[in-house]
């Protein structure tokens, strides 16, 4: 959190206050107010004026994994889709006009690596969110500095062929971004990654670098996510794969099923192997039909189930099924299905 003269000095206090939660009483200049932070950019800046700063330490990038609290309505509230306190990977990269593009390029390059690792590369469009003229009270900033910024952020889109329409009154207050959206189950359409092209708030906190001429200079400041919000994030991927996550992804990604509690040992050291290869691995040690074993684990999508009786135990080898229909791979010596399911995890397959 933060005292109130942070958020004033960035805007948010002024075009931002009924989305936050408040310590004291916003209307009392006797008494200090305290906010818990609703956005990550504020605190970034106080790492950059920590000294002073010339056009060589530019790019600077900073980012981290934050934690953040917006009072967000009770009718907008939407399982992980909207919650009121949540988890974001956020950087802000400031830089000089001449680098803007390549570090913008940069930002959208993360972006898309995440998407396409994710398996929603395919589910998203693009959207360049601009200010509406109509309700300047909404924005900081001049028309003038609106325009400019986003001419630039248009010239920068148009040169990386990005395919986007244009939401007007989309922007943040202080400037344009490129929403990149995607539609849940339900067919609502939200914001997943943002990345933003801001020229205002650099010049409100003061922060500023020593050009080459000796003059100084505001910064540019690109805001980006790489994955956007993680809860946001979790949901769409709940929904995508109705639970069937890719390998890599999955909670428990191997079922180990013993067939009677004589085959216990062999699938404890079995479990060994797979632990030191990085796998999360569970072992149904119940008194229960192998049949009933196989069924459980298939309702829970468990990407692979090893099965264990005599013959597997004798010949150092396990009884392969996938979850699904016609999954059974058959028998395989361990040695190869690790090999298999490594390389599986390593590539971040996505069947």
């Amino acid at each position: 959190m933060a005292k109130s003269d942070l958020y004033k000095l960035s805007g948010h206090w002024d075009h931002y206050l009924d989305g936050m939660f408040v310590l004291g009483d916003p209307t009392d200049e006797t008494k200090e107010c305290f906010a818990l932070r609703p956005m990550t950019c504020p605190f970034q800046y106080q790492a950059y004026l920590n000294r002073a700063r010339s056009y060589r330490d530019l790019p600077l990038r900073y980012n981290e994994t934050s934690t953040l609290f917006r009072n967000e309505e009770s009718g907008e509230m939407h399982g992980l889709i909207r919650v009121r306190q949540f988890t974001i990977s956020e950087g802000h990269l400031m830089c000089t006009p001449e680098q803007l593009e390549e570090e913008f390029k940069g930002c959208l390059e993360l972006a898309i690596y995440m998407l396409k690792t994710l398996g929603l590369y395919e589910d998203v469009s693009y959207r360049f969110s601009q200010w509406d003229p109509a309700d300047k009270d909404k924005y900081i900033g001049t028309a003038e500095q609106w325009d400019e910024a986003q001419g630039i952020m248009g010239r920068i889109l148009d040169h990386l062929e990005i395919p986007y329409k244009i939401g007007i009154g989309e922007a943040a207050f202080y400037g344009p971004k490129l929403d990149i959206q995607i539609r849940n189950v339900h067919g609502k359409e939200d914001t997943l990654i943002t990345i933003q092209v801001d020229q205002m708030l650099a010049e409100k906190f003061g922060m500023e670098y020593v050009d080459r001429d000796g003059t100084k200079k505001n910064p540019y400041i690109i805001h980006r996510t790489s994955i956007g919000c993680y809860e946001r994030t979790l949901a769409l991927l709940i929904e995508k794969y109705a639970g069937a996550f890719p390998m890599w992804l999955a909670p428990t990604q191997v079922k180990l099923l013993p067939i009677a509690d004589r085959h216990l040992d062999y699938m404890y050291e079995i479990k060994a192997k797979l632990e030191a290869k990085g796998m999360r691995v569970e072992l149904d040690d119940r008194n229960e039909k192998i049949g009933y074993k196989i069924r459980e684990a298939r309702l829970q999508k468990v990407p692979y189930m090893l099965v264990a009786g005599d013959n597997e135990v004798e010949n150092g080898t396990v009884s392969v099924r996938m979850r699904g229909e016609g999954g059974d791979l058959g028998v395989m010596p361990i040695d190869e299905f690790i090999a298999k399911a490594v390389n599986e995890i390593e590539t971040k397959a996505i069947k």
